[in-house]
């Protein structure tokens, strides 16, 4: 397929589909209708569009998407789902702070340290059991330069660079339910909060040193944390 013809499909696709591939994300809120729309567009990209220009940025169909399906699935009725996907990188300006010096002992001669912090991320579902659930999920990268001289005298540049991944999932419960304790308490590498009060709400969060090595094991472990919540209620409807 011609470029000209690739550029008229792609004109084609649905505004936040071009959004992807021009700006590498959007925010938008829309019904479930309306994500389904989406993602048919997205599904038909690759037989349409094989410039790399145009290419979808990464995590979109593997990630981005099963995400969508799997929230769009326990929608209410009338419910919405919020969307903001940032896929740029870690490494585009504003996502990187400013660098520091780092104190250190010969024979390093100086060391900098910055961190880039990337929420790629973000979903809110209204449920159709009246609970809403909020999940946000931030790369951590941490960079140091290090200059340092070797035992024949002479300066070198050590890189180093260290990436966790943030997983945050809360619950907001329906208006009138309470929390309950689980039988079982959750995985050893899922912290919860909950917290008390006029509409309940329970935190999940994780921290993950190792980053997933697949979309597929990037989505299983969004939804393992996003399972927590439901479990802290007696009847357990939702994405569980």
């Amino acid at each position: 397929m011609f470029w000209r013809e690739q550029k008229a499909a792609l004109a084609g696709f649905h505004p936040l589909h071009q959004a992807l591939v021009h700006e590498r994300g959007f925010a938008a809120t829309q019904p479930a209708a309306g994500w389904a729309a989406l993602v048919d567009s997205l599904y038909r990209h690759a037989g349409l569009v094989k410039r790399r220009k145009w290419a979808l940025p990464a995590r979109t169909l593997d990630v981005v998407v099963p995400l969508i399906i799997e929230l769009c699935s326990d929608l209410g009725p009338k419910g919405t789902l919020t969307v903001t996907a940032d896929l740029r990188g870690r490494d585009v300006p504003g996502k990187t702070g400013p660098e520091r010096q780092l104190a250190v002992r010969p024979p390093i001669k100086s060391a900098t340290e910055a961190w880039a912090v990337d929420p790629w991320l973000r979903l809110r579902g209204e449920l159709r059991d009246g609970s809403i659930l909020e999940i946000l999920v931030v790369d951590r990268e941490r960079k140091r330069s290090i200059r340092k001289r070797n035992p024949r005298g002479k300066i070198k540049w050590k890189r180093k660079s260290k990436l966790v991944q943030t997983i945050k999932v809360r619950r907001r419960l329906p208006a009138g339910v309470v929390s309950q304790v689980p039988a079982t308490p959750p995985p050893p590498w899922i912290g919860t909060f909950v917290r008390e009060g006029e509409r309940c709400s329970v935190l999940a969060a994780a921290k993950l040193t190792r980053m997933p090595q697949s979309g597929q094991e990037q989505v299983d472990r969004i939804l393992s944390v996003a399972t927590e919540p439901f479990r802290w209620t007696a009847q357990n409807r939702g994405i569980a």
